[in-house]
């Protein structure tokens, strides 16, 4: 079984260049090939390095709208990449690299055999287990939490939708390259009801991995502040924050009841 591995990339500040040196062999031996769509305004070093690194990699365009609103424009976009390059591959991860790359540096072995169980349907969920979803701050936890809830409502399935790392076979991810035209972080969710309703299996799993890697990026704040809960209350402590983090939810499930 071939597994590609899609992923989008922003890193404008370089923050995340050490982690993604550090961890891409490691990841390479997991995948058949690497695809990833990079935002323009990412530092050219990460740039330089990884138009080195034998993978397939698309620089979008200056004038490509970047932000959390477009999020499904982008992940749609590195998911046509993968499938561009590897004309051949059977399953795909979808997955932002700042998340693939926390997966398998701190939990290889579960991305090992989350991997080998991608056969068992169409699509993937991956969402987080408890104690993963609690490693977020409040504001994110409190927001994708209703998401997910709407989403149970919507649909049966008391899953976490929000993760945004998605098993995919070759027929959903043409499917979705396709006939997706949700350009928002709503595809979160229109994904997953352009799958059912088009008669593809869905399954779920929960995940470790895919814990809050936001702070691989802010280890040196998270040493002047003193912990990660003290970096947490901090973001959780800006009103601008939640505001953030509201309309994302809002933009989400807005997109599951006009696509349900």
């Amino acid at each position: 079984m071939s597994v590609v591995l899609a992923a989008t990339h922003h890193d404008p500040d370089g923050r995340l260049y050490q982690q993604m040196v550090r961890t891409f062999t490691a990841l390479k031996l997991y995948f058949d090939g690497i695809a990833v769509l990079l935002t323009p305004t990412s530092v050219p070093m990460t740039r330089s390095w990884l138009e080195r690194a034998e993978i397939a990699l698309k620089v979008a365009p200056m004038n490509e709208p970047i932000g959390h609103l477009h999020l499904g424009r982008w992940r749609r976009g590195a998911v046509e990449v993968a499938l561009q390059a590897f004309p051949t591959a059977e399953w795909f991860l979808f997955c932002d690299l700042d998340r693939v790359l926390h997966w398998i540096e701190y939990w290889p072995d579960e991305l090992r055999i989350m991997l080998d169980d991608l056969s068992a349907a169409d699509v993937t969920v991956f969402g987080r287990t408890p104690r993963a979803l609690a490693t977020h701050p409040q504001a994110q936890v409190a927001t994708e939490s209703l998401v997910n809830e709407v989403f149970r409502r919507t649909t049966g399935q008391a899953w976490d939708v929000m993760a945004a790392a998605r098993g995919l076979s070759r027929r959903a991810a043409t499917l979705i390259t396709t006939a997706s035209r949700d350009d928002s972080i709503g595809a979160d969710c229109t994904w997953l009801l352009l799958a059912q309703q088009s008669g593809l299996t869905l399954t779920y799993r929960a995940t470790e991995g895919l814990e809050f890697e936001t702070l691989d990026r802010y280890t040196d704040e998270v040493a002047v502040l003193g912990s990660a809960q003290a970096w947490r209350d901090r973001f959780d402590a800006d009103p601008r924050n939640w505001l953030m983090r509201i309309d994302l939810a809002r933009t989400a499930i807005a997109a599951l009841i006009e696509n349900r």
